[in-house]
């Protein structure tokens, strides 16, 4: 039987979400072109496109699952090329406000490398599909929309030589990261926009790599130092890479955010909570300059709550949703979302129009998987009085939970393995409300 929903599908954006939501077309489309706007370099290198490439990135391991699922070689592939094995949570010293979390073997893997080798290793997944096509230095500019504005039937683009052109397509994925050709093509048929949550965090990165020292400690391969708001709003994430080096991202937001010279890099990484990534690196090589990225506000477009949607078009991954990176979320959710697609077009392959309705089947399903993510994000960013957005009515009550949560798992290596089974996205948040582990923490803040 014929699984085949379409001639042609194209999907703007080659990052991760762009390439995950590709390789979930190809079993449904004949063809499934990407339109990038970059030049897509052939090693493992930055490109302008993603500015926040340079920085510490983490792939969860739900993500890992996913990604592993849409392309069974992905994680050989990945250790391959240089990326380093991490065992959760005995290989991390994880530095917290209150307590410093056990290094514990909690039973998975995960991997660390730079964000450019991540995309580098999907790509070459995605090129050994001879259905898709990467068609770099094209930029879309225009969804073209029917004239009973029902439905998205093309995509204008311009090449770099400025050659225009208009090419069909059946199905259209948005996976630009803004929105912005969704955006437009909503306004141009009459719909509003989809109402948003933003959440302002004001934050900013700075990043450099080191060699790893022959006295490099022994008894952690990465730290992550959580800030400590209001009075410390400074944090680092020291992760190693391929190629024998360590990748350091310090972060800070509002006044306290990282400088880009190198005596203010060691002045913030000298100020922060522990020494732990200031010892560490203090008298390590560092190789290259110092990177900057600045987010303001993570931000959820609820296109759910729409009253219609054009017919062939999916917003994606960032476009829907997008997280402060500072939790290394967007990659994994992405890899999620690409499997979520992949599923419903499977059960539509047998229909005669498998893509009626499957935008609004989408945006339902897609909240499942960004719940638990924004939750374990926004929640804590609303620690700090200075975060922007609307804050949950249940909002201490829930800052108490987790804190007893945190300090249950101090003593229960079952529950540290719950907790970051949710944080990896393997399990959703609604496992804490579990019975038996609400009575646990609540008895723990009775007796606190």
């Amino acid at each position: 039987m014929s699984t085949e929903i379409g001639k042609q599908a194209i999907v703007v954006g080659a990052g991760m979400g762009g390439l995950t939501g590709a390789r979930a077309l190809a079993d449904f489309f004949e063809q499934v072109l990407v339109l990038e706007n970059d030049s897509l370099p052939i090693e493992a290198t930055p490109r302008p496109g993603t500015p926040q490439s340079k920085h510490a990135h983490a792939l969860l391991a739900g993500g890992q699952q996913a990604l592993s699922n849409l392309f069974p070689d992905f994680e050989r592939s990945l250790a391959e090329a240089g990326a380093v094995t991490l065992r959760v949570t005995s290989d991390f010293r994880f530095e917290r406000p209150a307590c410093d979390m056990p290094q514990r073997d909690l039973g998975f893997l995960v991997y660390s490398m730079s964000r450019p080798l991540i995309e580098w290793t999907v790509r070459r997944q995605v090129a050994q599909h001879s259905n898709i096509s990467l068609c770099d230095r094209c930029r879309a500019v225009e969804f073209v929309v029917t004239p009973d504005a029902a439905a998205v039937s093309a995509v204008r683009c311009k090449h770099s030589d400025g050659k225009a052109e208009t090419i069909p397509a059946d199905f259209v994925v948005d996976s630009s990261g803004h929105g912005l050709l969704t955006l437009a093509a909503l306004q141009s048929i009459g719909q509003p926009p989809p109402p948003e949550t933003s959440v302002g965090v004001d934050i900013g990165y700075a990043t450099a790599t080191f060699d790893i020292p022959p006295d490099a400690p022994p008894d952690w391969k990465a730290v992550i130092t959580l800030p400590d708001p209001p009075g410390n709003r400074r944090g680092a994430f020291l992760l190693p890479m391929e190629g024998h080096r360590w990748l350091l991202t310090l972060s800070g937001r509002y006044d306290e955010k990282p400088p880009d010279d190198w005596d203010g890099f060691l002045l913030h990484a000298q100020s922060m909570r522990t020494p732990t990534v200031y010892n560490a690196i203090k008298n390590s090589k560092p190789l290259g300059g110092i990177a900057r990225f600045g987010f303001k506000a993570s931000r959820w477009r609820h296109f759910d709550r729409l009253d219609a949607f054009p017919h062939g078009l999916l917003p994606f991954g960032d476009t829907i949703c997008r997280f402060n990176p500072v939790y290394g979320q967007g990659m994994s959710v992405a890899s999620q979302q690409a499997c979520l697609l992949r599923r419903l077009l499977a059960a539509r392959a047998a229909q005669s129009d498998g893509l009626a309705g499957l935008a609004p089947t989408y945006f339902a399903e897609a909240q499942t998987i960004i719940a638990t993510p924004w939750a374990t994000a926004a929640i804590p960013d609303f620690v700090d009085p200075l975060t922007e957005g609307q804050r949950p009515p249940d909002l201490e009550k829930t800052l108490n939970f987790s804190a007893g949560l945190f300090q249950l798992a101090l003593e229960d290596p079952e529950v540290h393995k719950v907790m970051l089974e949710v944080q990896h996205l393997l399990k959703p948040q609604s496992v804490y409300r579990d019975a038996e582990l609400v009575r646990r923490v609540e008895g723990l803040a009775a007796t606190a």
